[in-house]
């Protein structure tokens, strides 16, 4: 689909799709706004733009865009550091827009560059860490807020000065607070219907506020956010100095990449729910252009967010119309309900954000990491631990460099068995991958369309995207057989991808099957109890000719 070309025969399902995200976007965007240090109009204000420009020019057509907690917690850094050198927020704002205006344009040359095409080689262990550690962040973040103090600006101090101010705690933020946490867990589960038309972060955000004003407790609030349309902060630039360039650069290519990070990993879910595929260079310049114009507003910056994304797609968005009736939604907000937004307590907004933090967990990680290798274990936490202590970038710059080392080990480990370290193939299927030319005897009344799958080398975090291919490629087999005689390694990455292919080929009605399976990857598949939820035993197999001989049976009992 090209740039400006909409689709209007899904119009009814994009709007739909993109209120329904825009509900949903509306207490996170305040949230994270608040977050930041620059007040919940700026996070309002960089959902508006992301959700609108990003949609145009990206290259996902149904994810939806805006501030997001990763995002906001290198946000948060960028302008408590500025303040802490100007000594004001209205001194600062000019280096801290232009961070974020320069964390935009270099996501545009990323995308020019075709950067995007390299986030695939990313493994699992340092994204599951990152995810984990911002989770951490995030959660810590909220802690002052959610007991009625200030928060420090600086992640150490909270973690030292949390247990001193815990015996100053104040009773009504925290039960508010606390509430706001309970319902958006609990309203699902008693009320699911009710919860697809009006999310429980929404509702918790408007029922305990109200409660909150009805008691009229003293707690802290939002307090006046601007109305009417948003004003270009222009003169905000030109207070910025040259040596303000030279520190600014750092701070804004940490965002650009997280950014790009951030997007892409949810492109990928958005394929796998609407089918489709993303554009991952696109994508990039359709970020770098939102969060340019979201810089320009005053608005923090933002990525692709997965839940909302989701939300848009699952609900009948199916073009750019989507984010863009999602961005227009909350701009309509802006203009009529900025006065009772004020009135929103700051523990309401914590509430919500610890919510948050724990969503962002990678729970499926941390349950694999007592049965997973002992060296991707401990990429694991390496990466967790310098991303809450340390630095976003650098934790996945070292876990990366990590992760190649380990995997160059293994290899040298596993070179005298014969193991070719060669690209996998593209998966698609011809002729010589059909059984019937092998040096078998293959029953003479097996479909045409059952067809042999040959892995060659190690299945891994570098091979793990282009092994997905596999799903996309094959459409007219009954029964595939994976034949996974040369693969001496899987990892973790590579296990995860094995499983999300068998799991895309049945939902297209095609039976898998796997065969001559080693122990170091049958050892991992239990481990992790992942292949053996897919595949039962009675589909895996010593070699071909046992598969073979067990198939005559299987098309009998399928016909």
């Amino acid at each position: 689909m090209s740039l400006f070309k909409f689709d209007t025969s899904s119009l009814k399902g994009d709007v739909t799709g993109g209120i329904t995200a825009g509900i949903v976007a509306l207490p996170l965007a305040l949230a994270f706004g608040v977050q930041s240090g620059l007040g919940a109009i700026a996070g309002l204000y960089g959902a508006i733009a992301l959700g609108v420009f990003a949609s145009v020019f990206g290259g996902t057509r149904t994810q939806i865009s805006g501030p997001t907690g990763p995002m906001t917690v290198i946000a948060t850094l960028v302008v408590a550091h500025a303040i802490e050198r100007s000594g004001s927020v209205e001194a600062a704002l000019g280096v801290i827009l232009a961070t974020f205006l320069l964390a935009g344009v270099l996501q545009v040359i990323f995308g020019v560059l075709h950067f995007g095409s390299y986030v695939k080689y990313v493994p699992y262990p340092v994204v599951s860490g990152f995810m984990t550690g911002i989770a951490i962040i995030t959660i810590l973040l909220q802690m002052f807020p959610l007991i009625g103090q200030d928060s420090p600006k600086k992640f150490l101090q909270i973690v030292m000065q949390l247990p001193h101010a815990l015996n100053s705690i104040n009773a009504h933020t925290f039960v508010l607070g606390m509430l706001t946490v309970a319902m958006v867990y609990i309203m699902p589960k008693l009320f699911p219907r009710f919860n697809h038309w009006v999310p429980s972060s929404l509702l918790a955000l408007i029922s305990v506020s109200i409660l909150a004003n009805l008691l009229h407790w003293n707690v802290p609030l939002i307090g006046d956010i601007p109305e009417g349309l948003p004003k270009f902060r222009l003169d905000a630039f030109l207070n910025v100095s040259f040596r303000d360039w030279e520190v600014i650069f750092t701070p804004a290519l940490t965002l650009a990449i997280l950014g790009c990070l951030d997007s892409l990993l949810t492109s990928i879910v958005v394929d796998k729910i609407a089918k489709t595929r993303h554009n991952s260079n696109q994508e990039l310049i359709g970020q770098g252009i939102g969060n340019i114009v979201s810089s320009a507003f005053g608005g923090i910056p933002g990525a692709g967010t997965t839940m909302t994304s989701v939300i848009n797609t699952t609900t009948g968005a199916r073009t750019r119309m989507g984010g863009v009736a999602h961005g227009t939604f909350l701009l309509a907000v802006l203009l009529g309900l900025g006065h009772y937004t004020a009135l929103i307590p700051l523990a309401v907004l914590a509430g919500i954000l610890i919510t948050i933090g724990f969503d962002i967990f990678d729970y499926k990680g941390l349950k694999a990491l007592p049965h997973i290798a002992r060296s991707e274990a401990v990429v694991m936490l390496i990466v967790i631990f310098m991303t809450v202590f340390v630095d976003l970038i650098q934790a996945v710059e070292v876990g990366v460099m990590l992760a190649c080392l380990i995997f160059m080990k293994r290899m040298g480990d596993i070179g005298e068995k014969g193991t070719q370290v060669t690209p996998l193939d593209k998966m698609a299927l011809d002729e010589q991958d059909k059984p019937f030319f092998g040096h078998i005897d293959f029953p003479v009344d097996l479909p045409k369309n059952v067809y042999v799958k040959n892995i060659k080398g190690p299945l891994f975090f570098g091979f793990a995207s282009a092994f997905e291919e596999i799903s996309r490629n094959i459409t007219n087999a009954e029964v595939l057989i994976l034949d996974m005689a040369r693969v001496y390694y899987i990892d973790q990455t590579g296990l995860y991808a094995l499983e999300e292919v068998i799991r895309d080929l049945k939902a297209k009605g095609i039976d898998v099957m796997l065969i001559n399976i080693h122990p170091e990857p049958r050892n991992m598949f239990h481990k992790l109890k992942t292949i053996p939820n897919v595949v039962s035993e009675e589909c895996v197999f010593t070699d071909l000719q046992e598969c073979a001989d067990a198939l005559v049976g299987f098309c009998e009992l399928h016909r």
